[in-house]
Formats: structure tokens, C-alpha cells, sequence
């Protein structure tokens, strides 16, 4: 189901209009003899904002949130935005824009979506036009959210690096890279770009097709169309929705293609993901295992347990009759969710909070549960992936401390991050999730997807992979 973002601990992005490289910024159609002019004014702008971003809001108010200027000028330098580039590139080539990815919503949703349409342009031997995480398409680079604002954009190579945000694909492989919507927009004029509507793919949108065999009918429709720029309409019902993502017997027949394609195992965090991780280590592990791979920390404990507004999301799910997201229902898991079958409202409701929100005394017995499997020997540490208010966390590590014998206990709110890094720190949950010994994660939220994925796509136990 649908997962908002947590406040200033999960987010959006900027558009060409609004950020202050706009599109004509476009380094790539400067000519050659403009190459030390390019980096000039890289350099300038790159002081220009570190001043104007660092010292003016010290000066004149509070902080605003950082825009991540600096990614932005790296998507616009990548080398494939050349027109002169050979086919598969260049301006013989052939690209697809998503237009109709998901906005407003938290970044585990938007993640596990623009993944899966990356690997339908990956399958189809298209160029991948990638954008922005974005929460809020209209207005300024700013969104009100809360009691604060919250970047409306944030560049996805703030997010992850890898062929997803243009890095080269493994050697051997001759698919064309993913390049940014601003190149799109010069190499692919409006006169040149067809649009698809999905429901010519899927004409019972919102259908309950195979996620595979939805896959196999992009890729053919793509192999009919007679340009060499295809936009799939902004104003459509996205290729992949929640009902994809949502239900087990649609999702998990693409697995063992997609698990197995460089979407998933060349998937990287940004360096700015990674650095947090390494920074705050201390605080959940005393192994010193490198960033990267992502290999698993022995005796390390993953807890992901989503608070505030949750629970009234929780109630609605009971009233759906939700059943736990595809990723969280692969059938070699130990814990699987039944929808309860009764007309005890009271009584159904209570079940649905227990898997979705669970008390604090629910929480130390699953943990002491998971402790004495197989998979839960040896664990030792625990890192709390939440959004919960620091005076509940803190209950929560007093009551799992004197419920056994544990090393360290940290959360989320423990982590030491810069700016750029706040507002981008649920990736760094993940991240900590994924490389985890065993993770208790929440079967209805897509952050808990997200991670049971990578998880699973590394071969690890699949019952190290837990539910509340």
C-alpha cells in the first residue's frame, strides 16, 4: 500500500523550471573549445551555492533544505548526453521517458516503481530516461510538510548510483545508459516523440496480469513503434501500480528474470548513503566489514517499525482487507499474513496492528521469538529502523535490554547525518536493513520491500527475513 514519507526522514525533487541549472544549463551543447568555460562556470556555481546554501540562511533565518545542486550538474556532464554518440546512442538511439511515475508518496513506493520500469527499458534495449524522486511536481523547489519544508525534488543520483542513474553497465553489455529528462528533452523534440498510453499495454488498468507477462507486452509494444522517442503519458495510470507491488501472485513471477538483471545486482546507494553508513557504524556494529559489497554483518539485528500516522493507516488496512506487499510474501517465509476472516471488527483490527503496529511488549517477544531460530543465533546487536519519538525509542531499548542480553541497541534517530544526508535518511535505514543478520521489517510497508529484495536477490536465508 501506499507509504507517505516520514517527515524530514524520507523525500522529493527539483524540475529544470525550478532549480537554479535549468534546463538551457545543458553543458553537453556547449562545443569542445568551451571546455575550460564549462568548468569555470561549474566552479562558480559550485561556490556560489556552498556560499549561498552554507552562510546566507546562518545569516538571515533558518536553514532551508538542500537542494543537491551538485547531482543535478552531475546528470547533466554525463558523457552519453552527446548526440554524436554511435547507435545504440547518440541521436540514432532509441529512448523511453516514464512521464507517469508516482509523486506525493514516500520513497519506498517511487523506489520499487522506477526500478521495475528500468527494467522493462532494459529489456527492451531502450535508453532509460531517469528524472527525480519527486513529492511534489508544481511550485517552487520547496514543499510545506508538517512543521517544516522538505525539498519537492530530489536528483536520484543523490539517492543511488549505478546504470539506474547512468553509470555504465558491466562490461560486455552493450545497452544504451540511462540519461537525464533534460537530454531527452533536446535529443527527443515533441515532433519526434510518441506517446503511449498504458491502457494500450494494459487495457483493464488497474489488470491483475503476471508482472512478467505485463513486462513482455511493454517490451513488444516498445518493438512496434515506429520512433525513435517514446514519452509513456504523464497523465496515465503508471505501468506498474500499487496493485503490482501489492499482491504476491502478480509480482513474483518476474522475480527470477529481474533478480537476476543488472537493475538489481548492479544496484548501488550514493555516496552520500554509503558515507552515513560508514559514519555511524560504530553505533550499531563493532565488525568493521567495508561499505560496499553489501555483505552481511554477523550478530546484527534489524528492526523496521513504522509510528506516527501509521496506525490510522494500519486501521484502513484492516478495513481493505490488506493482505502483506509481493516482496514481503515470497512462500519460503516463515511469517505470512492471513487475512482474518470474521465480522469482529474490534477483533480484526487488533490483528492488523499487531502486523502493522505493533506495542512495545509485542516487539520484545517477537525479538526474543526470532532469537531462538536457527537464523537468530548469534545475534547480538539491534538497530531500530522507525519514526518513532525519541521518548518511545528510548522505552523501547530499556525493555529489549531487560529482556536479554544485548550490545548495542541504536535507532534512527541516533544516526550523526550532515545536511544533504537527512533528508535522504531513509535509504540509509535500508541500507543498514539490507546488510543485517536477520530483519523484523513490516510486511505491509514498501521500505520493508525494498529491503526484503535486495536481501533476497543475495541469496541470503530466506527465513532471516521476519515479520511482526
Amino acid at each position: 500500500m501506499l507509504e507517505k514519507s516520514r517527515g524530514a526522514r524520507g523525500l522529493p525533487l527539483y524540475s529544470s523550471k525550478d532549480h537554479p541549472h535549468n534546463s538551457h544549463w545543458s553543458f553537453t551543447r556547449l562545443p569542445r573549445r568551451f571546455t575550460n568555460l564549462k568548468n569555470a562556470i561549474a566552479g562558480f556555481v559550485g561556490l556560489f551555492l556552498f556560499i549561498y546554501y552554507i552562510f546566507i540562511p546562518w545569516a538571515t533565518g533558518p536553514r532551508l533544505p538542500p537542494l543537491y545542486s551538485e547531482y543535478h550538474i552531475r546528470d547533466l556532464q554525463l558523457p552519453q548526453n552527446n548526440p554524436n554518440l554511435s547507435y545504440p546512442e547518440g541521436k540514432d538511439g532509441r529512448y523511453i521517458w516514464i512521464g507517469n511515475q508516482c509523486d506525493g508518496v514516500g520513497w519506498g513506493n517511487y523506489m520499487q516503481e522506477f526500478m521495475l520500469d528500468a527494467f522493462v527499458a532494459y529489456e527492451a534495449g531502450w535508453t532509460n530516461v531517469f528524472f527525480n524522486y519527486t513529492w511534489n511536481k508544481q511550485g517552487g523547489p520547496y514543499t510545506k510538510y508538517g512543521k517544516g519544508l522538505i525539498p519537492s525534488r530530489i536528483p536520484l543520483s543523490a539517492l543511488v548510483q549505478g546504470p539506474l542513474v547512468g553509470d555504465p553497465w558491466a562490461e560486455g553489455d552493450d545497452t544504451p545508459r540511462a540519461v537525464v529528462k533534460e537530454y531527452f528533452d533536446q535529443i527527443c523534440p515533441k515532433s519526434e516523440t510518441i506517446k503511449i498510453n498504458p491502457r494500450e499495454v494494459d487495457e483493464n488498468q488497474p489488470g491483475n496480469f503476471p508482472a512478467s507477462v505485463l513486462v513482455d507486452k511493454w517490451i513488444q509494444k516498445l518493438a512496434t513503434v515506429q520512433s525513435r522517442c517514446v514519452e509513456v503519458d504523464k497523465d496515465e495510470l503508471q505501468m506498474f501500480s500499487f496493485w503490482t507491488f501489492g499482491k504476491a501472485d502478480v509480482l513474483l513471477d518476474v522475480w527470477p528474470r529481474y533478480s537476476r538483471s543488472p537493475i538489481i545486482t548492479q544496484f548501488r546507494w550514493s555516496n552520500l548513503i554509503e558515507s552515513a553508513f560508514t559514519t555511524n557504524r560504530h553505533l550499531f556494529t563493532e565488525a568493521h566489514t567495508p561499505v560496499y559489497p553489501y555483505e552481511t554483518i554477523p550478530g546484527l539485528l534489524a528492526l523496521h517499525i513504522r509510528r506516527g500516522d501509521y496506525e490510522d493507516h494500519c486501521q484502513k488496512l484492516a478495513t481493505y482487507g490488506s493482505v502483506f506487499n509481493g516482496f514481503n510474501s515470497f512462500p519460503q517465509f516463515e511469517d505470512k499474513f492471513k487475512v482474518p476472516v470474521t465480522d469482529n471488527e474490534s477483533f480484526k483490527k487488533n490483528v492488523y496492528l499487531k502486523a502493522c503496529f505493533p506495542s512495545i511488549r509485542q516487539i520484545v517477544e517477537k525479538v526474543n521469538q526470532v532469537r531462538r531460530t536457527d537464523e537468530g543465533k548469534g545475534l547480538k546487536d539491534i538497530f531500530i529502523m522507525t519514526n518513532g519519538r525519541t521518548d518511545w525509542v528510548d522505552e523501547l531499548k530499556t525493555e529489549l535490554r531487560a529482556a536479554g542480553k544485548w550490545g548495542l541497541i541504536a535507532s534512527s534517530r541516533d544516526l550523526t547525518l550532515n545536511w544533504e544526508q537527512k533528508y535522504i535518511a531513509q535509504s540509509v535505514d535500508m541500507l543498514i536493513g539490507q546488510r543485517a543478520q536477520v530483519l523484523v521489517g513490516n510486511g505491509f510497508s514498501s521500505l520493508t520491500s525494498n529491503v526484503v529484495m535486495f536481501r533476497m536477490a543475495r541469496d541470503v536465508p530466506p527465513n532471516s527475513n521476519r515479520f511482526w
